[in-house]
């Protein structure tokens, strides 16, 4: 219908294309933004040598200091969480329109 109308294609892209898309994008964002986070701290738990949440588990777990390792899974939670809540956040607020969101 756009075609007929004489849009352009960036007009179709940004009109339709993308809006259609936004529900899809951001589900996607909110599930690889916690895994992007687990990811991190598994390659610091194997790979890097002096910084980093996985290496601080690693080497508090080598040291039988379980309060210690406790804490560090409390604030990987958290900021997974925090993550996920702000995305979606902004999902709701770009996404206004869709069923899903107006709960319908």
């Amino acid at each position: 219908m756009m075609r007929t109308y004489a849009s352009s294609d960036w007009q179709t892209l940004l009109k339709l294309k993308l809006p259609a898309a936004m529900p899809f994008i951001f589900n996607a964002l909110k599930i690889n933004s916690t895994l992007a986070l687990i990811g991190a701290i598994v390659a610091e738990f194997f790979g890097t040598p002096i910084v980093g949440m996985g290496f601080r588990i690693s080497t508090e777990i080598g040291r039988m200091n379980v309060d210690m390792v406790w804490a560090e899974i409390a604030v990987a939670a958290l900021a997974g969480s925090i993550f996920y809540g702000v995305i979606a956040l902004t999902e709701r607020a770009v996404t206004f329109w869709h069923p899903s969101i107006r709960g319908g």
